[in-house]
């Protein structure tokens, strides 16, 4: 998917919604456990209800290579079922040394035809650049996170500058933004500005609005840009917004009232 089209789905929709698959066996209406694959008909019951008001799916693999290959095979059948105008994210973390990240990018871009993968900079430049190779797929590098770990590294000082102001400078050296964009955590917003001193017209991920308590106004007020540049992750405060047989109606419910919260700032 291309900057444009994701940008054309945002005004088209007047949302910038992505929706994270994070799904969890223990979490999901026990009434589904009964079915030949609990995790693909949890994930099919969400997507049909929130296909309307999201642009992203973002698939956590954690989630899905815990039940081995099972799960694997739950989450290809998951992606199959994305309406292909929607970005697809899977959100795994990858970054290793070339030959190795070249696999990863063949595994996720190739194989699994996802549209865009989280990436780990700690590495370096040659461990992301495979994953820049392909045209119309996005890399996704960790920035400024919302956990408190943070602190230990994100947050350190480099000479006169956060580390994390190191990794976007030096990143964006890699790709322009049409095919990179930042995961910036909601729960730091005033540091938005920050990122877009180096960042200006990137697009951010950005988790942490709904259950972890950040912000989405305050989100918008430091890192919005003239295309809105931000992808708002919300996964458990919809996915499991109710864990009865209405499951799949509380999750539409939810993603509508961010929709169009999210359709005031477009």
């Amino acid at each position: 998917m291309t900057k444009q089209e994701l940008i054309s789905e945002i005004k088209s929709k007047k949302s910038f919604l992505c929706v994270g698959l994070d799904t969890d066996l223990t979490k999901i209406p026990k009434h589904l456990l009964a079915t030949e694959d609990p995790i693909f008909e949890f994930n099919k019951a969400i997507i049909e209800a929130t296909k309307d008001y999201c642009v992203s799916y973002k698939i956590n693999t954690a989630f899905y290579e815990a039940e081995g290959i099972s799960g694997w095979q739950s989450m290809a059948k998951t992606l199959a079922l994305i309406p292909s105008n929607i970005l697809t994210i899977a959100d795994a973390k990858r970054g290793d040394i070339g030959n190795t990240s070249n696999m990863y990018a063949k595994a996720f871009f190739e194989k699994m035809n996802f549209d865009a993968i989280t990436l780990a900079p700690y590495m370096g430049n040659d461990s992301l650049a495979p994953f820049f190779e392909y045209k119309n797929k996005w890399g996704i590098v960790l920035a400024l996170t919302s956990n408190a770990g943070s602190a230990d590294y994100e947050q350190q000082k480099l000479n006169d500058e956060f580390l994390f102001e190191h990794v976007i400078k030096n990143t964006c050296k890699l790709a322009a933004d049409e095919q990179l964009m930042f995961v910036v955590g909601a729960t730091k917003p005033q540091d938005f500005t920050i990122i877009r001193k180096h960042a200006p017209t990137h697009f951010l991920l950005v988790p942490g609005v709904g259950a972890q308590g950040g912000s989405l106004a305050e989100v918008v007020k430091y890192g919005k840009t003239d295309e809105i540049g931000l992808l708002i992750n919300a996964s458990r405060s919809i996915i499991y917004a109710s864990n009865g047989f209405d499951f799949a109606e509380a999750a539409m419910k939810e993603a509508k009232k961010m929709a169009l919260e999210m359709s005031e700032y477009i």
